[in-house]
């Protein structure tokens, strides 16, 4: 259930081009999102959560493993200071949903997310659903274990630790890999490895950060939160999710700059994300200038060409230091 949003928030609006892989799809747009006139149910949007995992570009020593492919392909270049590191995942071409796409780690909500035995620390699920802008605790909740999950099965970072202050260091060993392919199998859960392990779900770690839905026309649909956090120190994120076909940490502008010229496929809202992971000096800046959290869904329209094309409304102020200091 999502809470009104009062009062409301600035908005401006962007318009970005269809994908040529769901043009098909998109049909004419119509200015309502063309639905009706392609004849098809809207499919609802599926609960989902996914984690920009960033790092100063100063630190960097070198790429993640990566045997699936090399830097060049996944839109990175040699670090330097001054600049943020995002790590990312360039999406098979046989998947289902948003193939070859770079993409942030993330994935649906599973529905042993809501496991209300999964020891937690840091603000509570009801601070957590006032940032998310949902009136529901116990869907807060679920988000924001799905994002800690997520992270951890796709690229091998562990936002827990022994106890509220501290974090677990390297989990590259093949325990931990056995532990993430057991989540992956379902053999357990998240909440089962955290009591297991004696580890608290370290949720301070986590910043709120946008809220996207996927546009009515296309056949997949997310409703997603997404979530920033910074790299824990002693760990080093991987590229063994089998939904990769590369993976690799990412220099933001070298990559929307990639994408302009037609050599990398991302959709709006990581075009987004990654526009203010670019405009942040370092990682610090990047992670204390969240936008507005507002639901955002591209509307399908006609240009005055004809040509379909996706309006979004994006909140107005950009980020920077919440005026209220309530996040985070």
């Amino acid at each position: 259930m999502s809470a009104p949003e009062s009062p409301r928030i600035p908005v401006r609006v962007r318009h970005f081009d269809v994908p040529v892989d769901l043009v098909t799809l998109a049909g004419d747009g119509d200015g309502d999102g063309g639905e009706k006139e392609r004849g098809h149910e809207v499919v609802s949007a599926r609960p989902a959560a996914t984690v920009m995992v960033v790092r100063d570009a100063a630190g960097a020593r070198g790429a993640a493993s990566t045997g699936h492919a090399s830097q060049a392909e996944a839109g990175t270049e040699t670090g330097a200071s001054g600049e943020v590191e995002v790590f990312m995942l360039r999406r098979r071409s046989s998947m289902a949903f948003a193939p070859n796409r770079m993409v942030f780690p993330g994935g649906g909500v599973d529905a042993r997310d809501a496991d209300d035995h999964l020891p937690w620390a840091g603000p509570s699920p009801r601070q957590w659903a006032a940032w998310l802008g949902t009136s529901d605790e116990a869907e807060a909740r679920e988000l924001v274990v799905a994002a800690a999950r997520e992270v951890f099965e796709e690229c091998g970072v562990l936002l827990a630790g022994p106890d509220a202050e501290t974090l677990v260091g390297d989990v590259s060993s093949e325990q931990w890999h056995a532990e993430r392919d057991r989540l992956l199998s379902r053999e357990q859960s998240f909440a089962e490895l955290l009591i297991r392990r004696e580890f608290v779900l370290r949720t301070d770690l986590l910043r709120p950060w946008a809220h996207w839905v996927t546009p009515e026309f296309e056949r997949r649909r997310y409703d997603t939160r997404f979530f920033a956090a910074r790299l824990p120190e002693g760990q080093t994120p991987d590229d063994r999710t089998t939904e990769a076909a590369a993976a690799d940490w990412v220099r933001p502008r070298t990559l929307l700059a990639e994408f302009e010229a037609g050599r990398a496929q991302l959709l709006p809202p990581t075009v987004v994300c990654l526009e203010q992971v670019a405009a942040a000096r370092d990682a610090r800046e990047f992670l204390g200038s969240a936008p507005p959290m507002l639901r955002v869904m591209p509307v399908l329209e006609s240009d005055d060409a004809g040509r379909s094309r996706l309006r979004v409304e994006l909140p107005a102020h950009r980020g920077g230091p919440s005026p209220s200091g309530d996040h985070p």
